[in-house]
């Protein structure tokens, strides 16, 4: 059965009326802006004028700078691919062809990287801007372009800036995007210059949603409000290595060598050629800082993590203040919930799936590697597809590749070339920690010494408003995030500490020292895996992409597999695991360099002959002294993926390009495996609930789409969680909205006593806790034998009975499962289905989410009811705590076939188009819910073939 269905358009679901809908709300819009455009400019806007933001994709076009001509090819679907004779002629082209699809999404992610926000939509983003200039990402990129970047990668930077402003040239707005003319209507806003830095700030976003433990730090000291040590090591539990295998799995770290080493294989690489490219002495100075404190990057070490740091965040009372961050926390959480994402749920949830299988195990003979990342929904998609040609590569041509851009960023960053292919998922290593400052006047504690702040002024210019200046304080862990909200003033006044901590006066102010808060050479990594040929060059390329840390995996014609960890992952001294807010004022809690290159793990060619990442532990802390994180995945996708290649590999069985989509495809729930066992066991007591439950009866754990029994379980694991866990955690992690009757401190839940007060949850519901991931499969799964665990404790609530073992809870949960769905898809369990309530809606990242409602109606699409869930490989993500709606995607998939490029396969979750009424917004969506995937055509004679549209640009 197909994996899901749709109504694309808000309308009737299939073809038809995704055309009528699509055409209903050109006919709207084009009312509502003849009638708001006439009555003030005094004249009426065509549907032409609506269209005037079309990419020309045919014929003729000049473009100034170019060296010679340039061929633009366009198949069904509107993905470019360019040939050129030149690199810089290459690149600037694509800066020009990703102007005419996507030029407002390229703006506004500029602009929030810039901290510029406000100067397109006004007063509303003040904030945000605020927060985004304390960050500074935009200094750090400018600082990388002027002190790091080769002079080659600048060139670069320059002609796909060349081409973007080419594009510029002469537009006004309303030529470039529909947007920009809903933005006449408020301000008088006119998009700017492109600029190198433009390019490289955006590093810095992505980098910013994939930046690792940061949100589990700040819940750890959150949960001390209402937790003890005990029960917050139970919501931490330790990575099941056993049971879902890390992603390195072959070789160990050598003291000897002071060097990774897989041992006994012919790794061509070895362990030269690629230390030093974060550089192995760390300094601890942030960018704007004075601190120099770093010592060689090969010492300092701690020991292997032996799982998450429960204990730690237990609230023991350390200098750190592990044991009472409650609403001072939260004030940052409140930041963080607002702030707009670059690819992610603001850093929660990000998660991908990228696995590789060697030649050996696959029909063609030759390796097979997919990805797909799983980030959050937007529209346009945060991806472009696109291929970058250089009709004879020479020196002074490189590239020949194909694959997923980010417009805005010249190159492609996941994809392959003639000669490789490579998938990224987020690695997840810690390189953020929250530090607690002691403030001293003008200054701040360090080392028994009062140190003066690095400071700057910043002018914030508003759109239809005066400007606001502020000023960013600067410590030598990084900068000062506590002067950006009230909120985070009480982190000082709750946090507890010990005897040996300063004197606390009005508190403690909070800093952020992040590895990406440093200059670094990502963007030079970018262009030379592009050209990489073999695995020497993949792994010398890969220890240049300091930031954000990736897992990165790898295939080659030649029948090669591999996998590497690169990245600028911080040294911490002993005691210090980097899981809770650390004390600022004390040296032994700041980082000591980095782990060196040659450190990091790898593999190539192992035995096994498939490499599977997805987010879990990356080495057995037994093989590794360097702590990485204490906060992997839990491995649940993972184990599911190596499971079933195995399943397909086994009596010498072999992988086709369609075997490894359809693996993307699976919607298998590994806690209903757990769970419905169980559930079944149980009596409900009521007729209607056990109609309910005979749902579960045979069901195969699949989620797809239209299966009742899967509607019905993930409402029963969302009350599980809600009764056992959500309702006892602090208001700062519960879900806006809910509000209990709890005592009013230190205790494990709901009050059903007398002396009670209420409380309401304060986070974004798709951030709120529990969320349900793999962590809380693991918690649960940890909890199934202790059937008398006061976490299955819960209180009678009007006629629905209290709990006081596992069995009691589960039979509560099944009630109130039942009685929920009948309230949201009625009564009749016939007409239940999990895609009616696991929905995906795409929406407009700015006007789409915040602007008038006809403008909404204009710009966004959906809902599409979809199969998959959380933590399944279709990781279709949605946050139990906050509903049953789709939070984050697969952004993209990809299959490469090593074997015959021009059999590989790609999907888009939306369309090349950035323009809202372009036949390419959303033309892929449809085959991305259902679980095709394309033609990806790579040689010269398959894209001829493919080309519908052809544009040449000359000179």
């Amino acid at each position: 059965m197909p994996p899901n269905t749709t109504a694309s358009t808000g309308q009737q679901p299939g073809k038809s009326g995704r055309r009528k809908g699509r055409k209903a709300r050109l006919i709207v819009l084009v009312l509502v802006l003849a009638l708001i455009g006439g009555v003030a400019y005094g004249s009426y806007w065509s549907i032409s004028t609506v269209r005037a933001s079309f990419p020309q994709t045919k014929g003729t076009l000049t473009l100034k700078g170019l060296s010679g001509p340039v061929e633009v090819k366009r198949d069904d679907y509107g993905i470019p691919q360019i040939y050129a004779s030149s690199d810089a002629d290459l690149f600037m082209a694509q800066g020009y062809v990703q102007a005419q699809d996507r030029f407002y999404e390229m703006d506004v992610r500029r602009h929030m990287a810039s901290g510029r926000l406000s100067e397109m939509f006004g007063k509303s983003q003040v904030d945000n801007d605020e927060f985004l200039r304390t960050l500074g990402w935009d200094r750090v990129a400018k600082q990388e372009y002027d002190t790091k970047l080769s002079a080659t990668t600048k060139k670069y930077l320059q002609a796909y800036a060349e081409g973007v402003n080419s594009y510029l040239e002469g537009k006004d707005g309303e030529d470039i995007s529909l947007e920009y003319a809903a933005l006449g209507f408020t301000n008088d806003y006119k998009p700017q210059a492109w600029t190198p830095v433009d390019s490289i700030s955006w590093l810095k976003a992505m980098a910013w949603d994939l930046r690792g433990n940061m949100q589990d730090e700040i819940d750890r000291a959150l949960l001390t409000s209402r937790l003890g040590p005990k029960q917050i090591a139970d919501l931490y539990p330790r990575y099941p290595y056993s049971r879902n295998k890390a992603i390195v799995q072959e070789g160990q770290y050598s003291e000897l060598a002071g060097a990774f080493q897989q041992g006994g294989t012919s790794d061509p690489s070895g362990t030269s050629g690629v230390n030093g490219a974060n550089g192995t002495n760390g300094t601890n100075g942030t960018s704007g800082t004075s601190g120099t404190n770093g010592t060689s990057g090969t010492n300092g070490t701690a020991g292997a993590s032996t799982g998450t740091a429960a204990g730690t965040a237990a609230g023991t009372n350390t200098a750190s203040g592990t044991a009472g961050l409650d609403s001072q926390l939260g004030g940052l959480t409140s930041v963080l919930d607002d702030l707009p994402p670059a690819v992610g749920v603001n850093g929660d949830g990000i998660g991908s799936n990228s696995w590789v299988v060697g030649g050996q195990h696959t029909i063609s003979g030759k390796p097979l590697l997919a990805n797909d990342p799983h980030l959050s929904p937007s529209l346009p998609s945060v991806w472009y597809q696109m291929g970058l040609h250089c009709r004879s590569v020479s020196s002074t041509c490189q590239y020949d590749v194909s694959g997923y851009t980010f417009a805005g960023m010249p190159g492609v960053i996941i994809g392959h070339n003639q000669d490789i292919a490579w998938g990224m998922t987020n690695s997840g290593v810690d390189v953020t920690d929250l530090y607690l400052e002691k403030i001293t006047g003008n200054g701040y504690l360090y080392d028994g010494k009062v140190k003066p702040f690095e400071t700057r002024e910043e002018t914030i210019k508003v759109a239809g408003g005066e400007p606001k200046k502020i000023v960013v304080r600067e410590t030598n862990n990084g900068p000062l995030l506590s002067d950006r909200d009230e909120e985070l003033v009480k982190v000082g006044k709750k946090a507890t500490v010990d005897t040996a901590a300063p004197d606390r006066g009005d508190g403690y102010g909070v800093a952020l020292r992040w590895t990406a808060l440093q200059p670094g050479t990502t963007m030079d990594a970018v262009f030379a895996m592009d050209k990489a040929r073999n695995w020497t060059d993949f792994r010398k390329a890969a220890a240049q992409f300091e930031v954000p840390s990736q897992n990165l995996v790898y295939a080659d014609n030649e029948n090669h597999i591999g996998y590497t960890l690169p990245g600028r992952i911080p040294l911490r001294q002993k005691g210090d695991d980097g899981s809770v807010p650390a004390p600022g004022w004390d040296p032994k809690y700041r980082w000591t360099g980095y782990i060196p290159q040659d450190a990091l793990p790898y593999e190539y060619d192992p035995e096994r002959g498939y490499i599977v990442t997805a987010n879990q532990a990356v080495i057995d802390p037994d093989k590794y002294p360097y702590t990485l994180t204490a906060d992997w995945g839990y491995g649940a996708r993972s184990q599911r993926i190596t499971d079933l290649i195995q399943s397909k590999i086994k009596d010498g069985g072999k992988i086709s390009t369609d075997d490894m989509r359809q693996m993307q495809l699976d919607n298998s729930s590994e806690v209903a495996r757990l769970l419905v066992p169980t559930l079944l066991k149980i009596d409900p007591g009521n007729k209607d609930v056990r109609e309910a439950q005979k749902l579960l009866e045979g069901w195969d754990y699949t989620q797809d789409a239209d299966s009742a029994a899967a509607a019905y379980f993930n409402a029963v694991w969302r009350n599980v969680l809600k009764l056992a866990f959500g309702n006892k955690l602090p208001k700062e992690l519960r879900p806006k909205g809910q509000c209990l009757w709890v005592e009013p401190v230190n205790t494990t839940g709901p009050a059903d006593e007398a002396e009670k007060v209420r409380e309401c949850g304060q986070r974004a519901p798709d951030r709120a806790q529990p969320d349900g991931g793999d962590r809380w499969f693991e918690v649960v799964r940890k909890l199934m034998d202790q059937q008398d665990s006061d976490w299955w404790s819960t209180p009678k609530v009007g006629t629905r009975p209290a709990a006081h073992d596992r069995d009691q809870l589960f039979k509560r949960a099944m009630i109130d499962a039942r009685w929920e769905l009948t309230a949201k898809l009625g009564k009749d369990i016939d007409t239940w289905s999990w895609g009616r309530l696991h929905r995906l809606f795409l929406k407009n990242q700015t006007l789409g989410t915040s602007g008038p409602g006809f403008i909404q109606y204009a710009l966004n699409r959906g809902p599409w009811e979809l199969g998959g869930g959380e933590a399944t490989v279709n990781a279709t993500g949605w946050n139990a705590a906050g509903g049953y709606g789709v939070v984050w995607v697969p952004s993209m998939r990809m299959v490469v076939n090593l074997g015959d490029l021009d059999k590989s396969k790609w999907i888009n979750l939306t369309g090349a188009s950035g323009h809202a009424y372009s036949a390419h917004y959303v033309d892929q969506t449809q085959k991305w819910a259902d679980g095709e995937l394309l033609p990806w055509a790579f040689s010269d004679q398959a894209v001829e073939k493919s080309t519908t549209d052809k544009l040449v640009l000359k000179p």
